[in-house]
């Protein structure tokens, strides 16, 4: 409890316009299969959509569009570091893993919960072997929702297991 001597010191006003800066850039991609074209090969529907380098694009972003419980079924958002393609094509991607969890349950707020705080691990470098993760996918489908977080090494058996 504050008593009348006491001094409280004022935060400094941020700057207008004051960006805070994550440590690299990520990049969010979508992928609509939810209406396929006939004969279409896989990847047609990729599309990137935005790539981000702070804390306030984050936000911006996550608060406004990208909520996995507004997809269609067949339908997955992404989030890679920038200069990663979300394709097993991809060198990055080429020799890694992925760990998925499914969303069976209150899907809709359990999805966009699980996706939010995965991504906020991700942006802020949470995970120990940050160096090893190329990105998370989120998919809807009819009957369960999924999380995968993508890796670059499969045969990297410590970062697989932690």
């Amino acid at each position: 409890m504050a008593t009348s001597e006491e001094v409280v010191a004022a935060a400094p006003a941020p700057e207008a316009g004051l960006k805070h800066k994550l440590e690299r850039k990520w990049t969010f991609w979508c992928d609509n299969q939810s209406k396929p074209k006939q004969g279409a090969a896989w990847g047609t529907s990729l599309r990137k959509v935005y790539t981000f380098d702070t804390v306030e694009e984050f936000w911006c972003l996550c608060d406004q569009v990208f909520k996995p419980s507004k997809l269609q079924n067949n339908a997955d958002f992404h989030l890679f570091k920038a200069g990663i393609e979300p394709k097993w094509e991809d060198p990055e991607c080429a020799n890694g893993g992925k760990w998925s969890v499914t969303n069976n349950s209150n899907r809709k707020a359990n999805l966009d919960n699980m996706w939010l705080e995965t991504l906020m691990a991700l942006v802020g470098e949470q995970f120990e072997d940050a160096e090893d993760i190329c990105g998370v996918v989120a998919s809807v489908r009819q009957w369960q929702d999924k999380l995968s977080l993508w890796t670059k090494t499969a045969a990297n058996e410590a970062a697989q297991v932690c």
